[in-house]
């Protein structure tokens, strides 16, 4: 089983571009699994796990209901933000300048064969690296994705998941508001949830801004404890 992840951090990208390279690198994994089913080889799948930041943007997942985005064409325009429905699970979010979205592009039969507990670790990720600094991050009960005083009137989200799985392999993945515009939620019902808020790392800390850099590190550190694996430069440009 090949556990190593080919690594690569886009930096700012396009939502539309970045989305055509996952279904590029997902499919390069699937025609892989095929070939080996069919021709009964063995050659090795690849991992792959993209770190990116995108221009503002909303995404709506293949279940999400439309009436959750509170903008019309005419507002999304004035924002300067684009809107895609796209093809994986959870209802609608936002991405933008100062989130860290992390999509891993993965066989799941070089971990483990289970969607429920690759979410979980995901979700682990999360909040190990969020322990790091000082936050007592969890899960809600019900509600994919990691969040802050659950169970109180002030719960609220800080990291939001939604993936895609075929044959075991995956990608989509998960955005963590770190220096994020939070006003930019107010345009939409975050994740079809009306009733909780929504937060970033640096107003938890009462900081003006976080280090994304260092913050990126631990998340690839707790990746790689919790899924034991490694990463690897991409071998080739992107």
């Amino acid at each position: 089983m090949n556990k190593t992840l080919q690594f690569q951090d886009l930096g700012v990208k396009d939502y539309k571009e970045t989305w055509d390279l996952q279904e590029e690198l997902f499919q390069e994994i699937l025609n892989t699994k095929i070939k080996n089913r069919r021709e009964q080889s063995t050659i090795e799948t690849q991992n792959h796990f993209l770190f990116v930041e995108h221009p503002h943007v909303y995404t709506l997942g293949k279940n999400g209901d439309l009436k959750n985005l509170l903008l019309s064409e005419a507002q999304l325009r004035e924002k300067n933000a684009a809107f895609y429905p796209i093809n994986r699970g959870g209802d609608i979010t936002y991405h933008g300048p100062g989130q860290i979205v992390g999509y891993p592009i993965i066989d799941l039969e070089n971990f483990f064969n289970d969607i429920h507990r690759y979410l979980r670790t995901l979700e682990d990720v999360i909040i190990l690296t969020l322990k790091d600094y000082g936050l007592a991050a969890e899960r809600s009960e019900g509600e994919t994705g990691v969040w802050l005083d659950v169970g109180t009137p002030f719960a609220r989200k800080i990291c939001a998941m939604g993936v895609r799985a075929s044959r075991w392999v995956t990608m989509h993945g998960f955005a963590l508001n770190v220096n994020t515009d939070l006003g930019y939620f107010d345009n939409i019902v975050p994740c079809g949830i009306n009733d909780k808020a929504v937060t970033s790392l640096n107003v938890e800390l009462g900081q003006k801004e976080v280090a994304i850099g260092e913050l990126k590190t631990k998340i690839k550190a707790n990746f790689e404890k919790l899924f034991e694996a490694e990463f690897s430069q991409y071998s080739k440009a992107l």
